[in-house]
C-alpha cells in the first residue's frame, strides 16, 4: 500500500476493525518513511453468480429472491432461514463458478432443509417440485420417510 503522502510502499497497521456491515476490514495505517497515519479498507472480492433457469433464461443471483422462497417454507418452523441462505450463497461462492442452474440451486436447499427441519422440506418440495396432484406429494413423503428410518 503507497503512502498517500510520500509515496512509499512500506506501512504498518496500527488498528484493524471489522466491518461486518460492509463486508469489509478497516486499517489506520502509519507509512514507515513520513509517519503519515492513513486508512485503507479491504473488501472481499465475491463473483458475480448467474442463475441459469430452467426455461434457459439467465439472471444475476438474488440472495433476497432465494431467502424469500425459504421462509415461506420455514414459516412457524424452528429453523434459521437467513443462516440457511448465507450458507448457500457461502458455498456457490466458493465453487468460483461464474454460472450455476436453478435446479442446483433447489437442490441445495433440499438437502438443508432436510437436515435441520422435515416439515420445512416438504413445504419447500411441494413448490420446488412443482407437486401435480397427491400420489407425488405422498411418494415425496413416504421417501422421506424411508429416508429418515434409515
Amino acid at each position: 500500500m503507497r503512502c498517500p503522502g510520500c509515496g512509499y510502499c512500506e506501512s504498518k497497521v496500527i488498528d484493524s476493525r471489522h466491518l461486518p456491515e460492509a463486508n469489509s476490514i478497516r486499517r489506520r495505517r502509519e507509512c514507515l518513511a513520513c509517519q503519515k497515519r492513513f486508512t485503507t479498507f479491504e473488501v472481499l472480492e465475491t463473483v458475480q453468480i448467474i442463475v441459469i433457469k430452467k426455461n434457459g433464461g439467465k439472471e444475476l443471483f438474488d440472495k433476497q429472491k432465494l431467502l424469500s422462497g425459504v421462509l415461506k417454507a420455514t414459516e412457524k418452523r424452528p429453523v434459521d432461514a437467513v443462516t440457511l441462505v448465507d450458507e448457500i450463497e457461502a458455498e456457490l461462492q466458493n465453487t468460483l463458478r461464474q454460472e450455476v442452474s436453478s435446479t442446483e440451486i433447489g437442490e441445495m436447499v433440499m438437502r438443508k432443509l432436510k437436515e435441520c427441519d422435515e416439515v420445512a422440506y416438504v413445504r419447500f418440495a411441494s413448490v420446488y417440485r412443482e407437486f401435480k396432484d397427491i400420489d407425488t406429494f405422498l411418494a415425496e413423503l413416504n421417501g422421506l420417510k424411508i429416508s429418515s428410518q434409515s
